[in-house]
């Protein structure tokens, strides 16, 4: 595990352990086990960043469940372009079911409320976050999270499915930008 890594034109250094985000994640799918037993809940994973998240979340919830996928975008580099646009659509029927959003990060909260807005329009009975990564210091439109891996500063990160110009997503730690 090196404790600096060069990522294009910035260097980050390691923040977040993998062992420590695995004992999260577990955290929180124990909390999603008994709080969803009986709901046979549809976990949506936004794409791209959510996906290692979901992979290891997935892997420890025990209930009754389905999973499907979307893809949002609202990050050009480093910063937030404040735009969300829909890159692939849902197919299942959400009418009267229990959805799960999960996402890897919640910062700004614009894709977030974009996304309960676009899930609220197809009748859900019932609709929860879970976000691995929290930044209320970056939050810009307020957003209810059900279930939250860590809060962190507001800082720039890669790793665990979070990249810098589409690279970094494969690192099982986190890095957090370097500060010249």
């Amino acid at each position: 595990m090196n404790s600096i890594l060069q990522i294009k034109d910035k260097s980050f250094e390691i923040s977040i352990p993998s062992e420590k985000i695995l004992k999260e994640v577990k955290r929180m799918a124990t909390q999603i086990n008994a709080d969803l037993a009986t709901a046979n809940p549809l976990f949506l994973v936004v794409l791209n960043g959510a996906f290692m998240f979901a992979a290891d979340l997935m892997k420890e919830v025990h209930i009754p469940c389905e999973i499907s996928f979307v893809k949002l975008s609202s990050y050009n580099g480093v910063n937030t372009s404040g735009k969300v646009t829909e890159l692939i659509g849902l197919n299942e029927a959400l009418k009267g079911r229990t959805v799960v959003v999960v996402e890897d990060i919640v910062d700004t909260g614009i894709t977030m409320n974009n996304i309960i807005k676009l899930l609220t329009i197809k009748q859900p009975k019932e609709l929860r976050i879970a976000t691995f990564f929290s930044k209320p210091d970056a939050l810009q439109q307020p957003v209810h999270l059900d279930y939250v891996g860590m809060q962190i500063p507001n800082d720039f990160i890669v790793g665990y499915g979070l990249d810098y110009d589409g690279l970094g997503r494969n690192l099982k730690d986190v890095y957090t930008l370097k500060r010249d």
